[in-house]
């Protein structure tokens, strides 16, 4: 039988969602009570990888049992046995061929920044802490319609991960306000290491004058890592959506 599950996890104590040799990580753990439960050794798939640190609201992953299972019943015994920062909130029978990865249309991110001198503890390792200077929104907006579209995305990119096609189509990139705090999101089909996080530094690189609109358009033509803003902090990123037909 095929499963897919929706997950949540706080990323903090984890090295990533992908399993690793040597450090922790979300699909290590939850495929050790998977195969506590099925008495077998089970194989997740993630639609997507999230870093060292990134948090998910709605991550996916798509796994088989031998046994069949009420899906009800099966998120119970896996919540049972997960620890409380990773959490199954749903679960879905699914066609034999359905993979969380392969069978995703677009993946969807958002980004939390929080503006100010002072944050309230209770969003500690949930947003990036910006204490410098404002942002100009107006800028920021018109940096996120300047990465809209298809784009050479090399100086998106981790030093030294980059494919050889490095270029991708951003589907949407909105910024939205609540007082302090600053929601970026992104949808696309699929996103190179670190895109979200260096998308995000570069906006803010913009929406402090220290880099201007001319220089951002350059970058989209496929300049190099070097050329690029910094890395947005982990914490702030958070895996939200994945959308299937």
């Amino acid at each position: 039988m095929n499963y897919a599950a929706k997950i949540s996890y706080i990323g903090k104590n984890y090295s990533g969602w992908q399993i690793q040799p040597d450090a922790p990580s979300v699909q290590e753990i939850i495929e050790g009570v998977l195969a506590r439960i099925a008495e077998h050794k089970i194989r997740i798939t993630g639609a997507g990888r999230t870093d060292k640190g990134v948090n998910a609201w709605g991550q996916v992953a798509s796994f088989k049992m031998e046994k069949f299972f009420e899906p009800y019943k099966l998120r119970l015994a896996i919540n049972f046995y997960l620890p409380e920062d990773i959490r199954v909130i749903k679960i879905f029978h699914v066609p034999d061929d359905f993979n969380a990865r392969y069978s995703a249309l677009t993946r969807e991110y958002k980004y939390f920044i929080w503006h100010g001198a002072v944050c309230p503890p209770m969003l500690n390792n949930f947003v990036w802490w910006r204490k410098g200077k404002p942002w100009d929104m107006e800028l920021a907006k018109q940096a996120c319609k300047l990465i809209e579209g298809r784009h050479n995305f090399k100086a998106f990119c981790r030093a030294g991960e980059c494919p050889d096609d490095p270029f991708r189509t951003i589907e949407k990139l909105r910024i939205r306000n609540r007082g302090k705090l600053s929601i970026i999101s992104v949808k696309a089909p699929s996103f190179l290491t670190n895109m979200v996080r260096i998308i995000t530094g570069n906006i803010n690189s913009i929406a402090l004058k220290k880099n201007s609109l001319a220089w951002l358009e350059e970058l989209l033509s496929g300049s190099e890592r070097t050329e690029s803003a910094m890395t947005a902090p982990a914490c702030g990123l958070w895996f939200w959506r994945v959308n299937y037909n």
